[in-house]
């Protein structure tokens, strides 16, 4: 289970800039995964728009920011490109991060079922362990939230 004060599921990830981004050699600052249905979409570029506004926050704070989503490479450097996000999108089009965190959802739209990413941020301390979870997030002031509970931190 993915909750408070249980250890972070491990992962290793493909980033937009090229590199693989693995959680656990992030150890020792604290790391917010925000995971997001898809690249360039109106909500998933709101939450995007905030959390690099408020990037040199998370900065200041020790922490590092990650998005996460099941599009591709391309597509991230694309949407990055556009809006020009700080912080390193990862691509988990397996989706294997996705299912480790459990927000690897049923979706229904027009009718429609599909699978799909539910909009959801984990905080995780210094040394692995999930501090703070938020599910079905809400775009708008969503950064804000997260920074709150980040300077709880610690």
């Amino acid at each position: 289970m993915t909750e408070p004060g249980t250890p972070a599921p491990d992962f290793e990830l493909p980033a937009d800039d090229g590199s693989t981004v693995r959680l656990s050699a992030l150890r020792g600052r604290n790391v917010i995964l925000f995971f997001y249905p898809k690249d360039d979409t109106p909500g998933c570029t709101i939450e995007a728009r905030e959390f690099r506004d408020a990037y040199p926050r998370f900065q200041a704070q020790d922490t590092v920011v990650l998005g996460i989503s099941a599009d591709g490479v391309d597509s991230h450097v694309r949407f990055k490109t556009k809006f020009d996000l700080p912080y390193p999108l990862l691509a988990d089009q397996e989706p294997s991060a996705a299912e480790a965190y459990g927000v690897w959802k049923e979706k229904s739209t027009f009718g429609k079922t599909s699978m799909g990413i539910e909009r959801s941020t984990f905080v995780v301390d210094k040394v692995g362990t999930i501090a703070h979870v938020f599910r079905k997030v809400k775009p708008e002031g969503h950064a804000d939230e997260v920074g709150e509970a980040v300077s709880m931190m610690d």
